[in-house]
């Protein structure tokens, strides 16, 4: 018997869902940092064994959109409910369990099985992580809840296996070998990203889309030019920094991590760029590879 299904993950911003999902595939697929969206497509990490394979969905938080470019992140979000084998609902011990009640509306409505985890245990005592427990219960009676912590990988082998326990049967949807949907390209783009969110305040991460324009394959490197593209020239300049440092030090970092990502040398070189209102363009956001 074989079984294989889509494990969508939903939830808040900053939850820990991109983190868990790491650790459940094993490999680092989604970026991670401290600020909130910073998911902001639909990731898939694949896990394969002998007689299953998981899909795993990495998704935005939910929030309410302010812009076009969230509209498609909460678009991504409720396709997500709809065509999931598990759903996986990740919350963590300090938000509140009545937030974002119209999306726990909708999870409560699905016909397909439901588990919550609790994520953040490591920061609670056992008495709240309880009464957590009995929460989430009381709001989704037929889910089972798992208290985790994907920081120190506290009970996720028994996540997984109540994951495989729902899963379906049925053939792998990918090649056994698979572990994600998204070309080495992307990556780079979200590496690079992951440096502009780390090294940069207030709103120029929100201000801020990367695109790899050109990927050379060589001998011994690898040549790839980037463009970041903010919405103003103020942001430019932030980005660029005095004398170019700002922008030299964001190289550096992301050069470091894509040559252990692809596992060869690399030359990097990164333009900044100004596309006026770009969040809110059809057009400019599918050039930009987003929708």
């Amino acid at each position: 018997m074989h079984r294989s299904g889509f494990v969508n993950i939903l939830g808040n911003p900053n939850v820990g869902k991109s983190t868990l999902m790491n650790e459940l595939v094993g490999e680092r697929i989604s970026i991670i940092t401290s600020k909130a969206q910073t998911t902001r497509h639909r990731i898939l990490g694949i896990v394969s064994g002998e007689n299953f394979q998981i899909v795993y969905s990495d998704t935005p938080g939910i929030i309410k959109p302010n812009y076009q470019l969230q509209s498609l992140m909460m678009k991504s979000v409720s396709t997500a409910l709809t065509d999931a084998d598990i759903i996986l609902y990740v919350t963590d011990v300090v938000e509140k369990a009545e937030k974002n009640i119209l999306y726990l509306d909708k999870i409560q409505r699905v016909l397909i099985p439901v588990i919550v985890a609790v994520n953040k245990i490591d920061l609670a005592n056992q008495e709240k992580v309880n009464m957590l427990i009995e929460d989430w219960k009381r709001i989704f009676p037929k889910a089972e809840v798992i208290p985790v912590s994907a920081l120190y990988k506290t009970n996720l082998s028994y996540l997984f296996e109540r994951i495989l326990y729902f899963l379906p049967e049925g053939p792998p949807y990918y090649p056994k070998d698979t572990l994600t949907d998204k070309s080495q390209r992307f990556f780079v783009s979200e590496i690079i990203r992951e440096k502009i969110l780390n090294n940069y305040g207030k709103e120029i991460p929100y201000a801020v889309s990367v695109v790899v324009e050109s990927f050379r394959e060589e001998d011994n490197i690898i040549k790839i030019r980037s463009v970041i593209y903010v919405l103003r020239d103020s942001q430019k300049g932030i980005i660029i920094g005095r004398k170019g440092l700002a922008l030299k030090k964001t190289g550096t970092l992301a050069r470091k991590d894509i040559e252990e990502f692809l596992g060869k040398k690399v030359f990097l070189e990164l333009f900044v760029k100004v596309r006026k209102d770009w969040r809110n363009k059809d057009r400019i956001l599918r050039d930009l590879g987003y929708g």
